[in-house]
């Protein structure tokens, strides 16, 4: 039996919302943020050395990192379902985007959510200008510019074809929806990226993504 162990508000979701889709039994053991430093818990290194989520355990088998649990689980349970033939154009751009999320998307996308708080943050007055200002430069300079490159890229991508690897709904998909949702809060995904917008609209309203929601539970992204 498959367990996940979910971390409250983090990318265990989308490894819930793949297993819904895929109609795979699985136990679902809850983690709680601290409300402070928004870190995990340490119980979570008993499950893992790095004590991050999301992991799941498969028997005597556990894994890690998204990417690598959408790819065991889509090949282990999928029985050819969310992923495109092998060897197809569509099979390549699968594997693309599911690497992609995390591997360039979330970058610039975690940079503005530390130099964000880098303003906000408690600090001596006399620091606290300088820190602003700092993290203010950062953002305008690099950050901000990098979110809109990789937005303008992604919908001119989903100006080509319906979802990420093609014509059909993939586990890329479910992969990509992270990112995207946390564009969406707080990195400029607005109206300017219909493509973006309808990608979101979409996944939103699909049933195994509401299981999913109701199983994770509260999923206030990046907040």
């Amino acid at each position: 039996m498959i367990t996940v162990h979910h971390l409250n508000n983090s990318r265990s979701q989308r490894v819930l919302w793949l297993l819904e889709e895929l109609e795979i039994p699985y136990t679902l053991k809850r983690y709680e943020r601290d409300p402070n430093t928004m870190l995990a818990p340490a119980s979570l290194k008993a499950i893992h050395p790095l004590g991050k989520s999301p992991v799941i355990t498969d028997g005597e088998l556990t894994i890690a990192e998204s990417g690598a649990i959408m790819e065991y689980l889509v090949e282990t349970y999928g029985a050819g379902r969310l992923i495109p033939n092998a060897g197809s154009p569509a099979r390549l751009r699968y594997r693309y985007w599911l690497h992609y999320a995390e591997g360039s998307a979330m970058t610039p996308l975690l940079l503005k959510l530390v130099f964000n708080r880098v303003k906000t943050s408690p600090m001596p007055f006399v620091v606290k200008p300088v820190a602003k200002g700092i993290a203010n430069k950062v953002l305008s300079s690099f950050v901000d510019p990098q979110i809109k490159l990789h937005l303008d890229y992604m919908e001119s991508e989903l100006n080509k074809y319906p979802w990420f690897a093609g014509e059909q709904f993939t586990a890329a998909d479910i992969q990509m929806s992270f990112p995207l949702e946390a564009a969406s809060a707080r990195g400029g995904l607005d109206k300017k990226y219909p493509k973006l917008s309808a990608f979101l609209a979409n996944i939103h309203a699909r049933p195994a993504y509401q299981r999913a929601l109701e199983q994770g539970g509260d999923y206030s992204l990046l907040s």
